[in-house]
């Protein structure tokens, strides 16, 4: 029982970071989004919900795994810091982008949350390897949006 706790919770704070995005973003995928300019290669809208879903599930598994190492041990400690790091990143883009429409700060953001992700995935494959591989889809969506953030913001500057 105390395992399924810290799973769901595990699972739940990386669920907390998308809520606060999504306040952000529902309005404004209609609203504000739809009158941008965007590249060619940008996804349909319904795509990003059922990704993001995936992805905030898989990090969640993957921090109850480092998580459930112990977090006495050193290395535990210091991966779960960097792990918070990026999911600060992750919450805070959200608002930035849709909130404030400020595409170029979003895109300072998201280049430093690729960084911190990669952070992350150093630090769990020092703890936990299967940790680690559960980020790297995690890290190729988020490459992914970089370019589309950048494009966006280069489009409409």
């Amino acid at each position: 029982m105390k395992n399924f706790i810290k799973l769901a919770s595990s699972i739940a704070i990386c669920f907390l970071a998308a809520g606060i995005g999504s306040i952000f973003t529902v309005s404004a995928i209609p609203s504000w989004y739809a009158t941008l300019v965007k590249p060619s290669f940008s996804p349909p809208n319904y795509l990003f919900g059922p990704v993001w879903t995936i992805l905030y599930i898989m990090m969640g598994i993957s921090l109850y795994i480092i998580w459930n190492k112990g977090i006495k041990n050193k290395n535990v400690k210091a991966a779960l810091y960097i792990f918070g790091i990026q999911l600060i990143l992750n919450t805070i883009w959200s608002p930035v982008f849709f909130g404030a429409h400020a595409l170029f700060l979003a895109l300072i953001i998201i280049i430093a949350l690729w960084f911190y992700i990669v952070k992350t995935i150093k630090a769990f494959a020092k703890i936990d390897k299967l940790a680690s591989y559960l980020l790297y889809p995690y890290l190729a969506w988020v490459s992914f949006a970089s370019i589309l953030n950048f494009s966006v913001w280069f489009l409409n500057r």
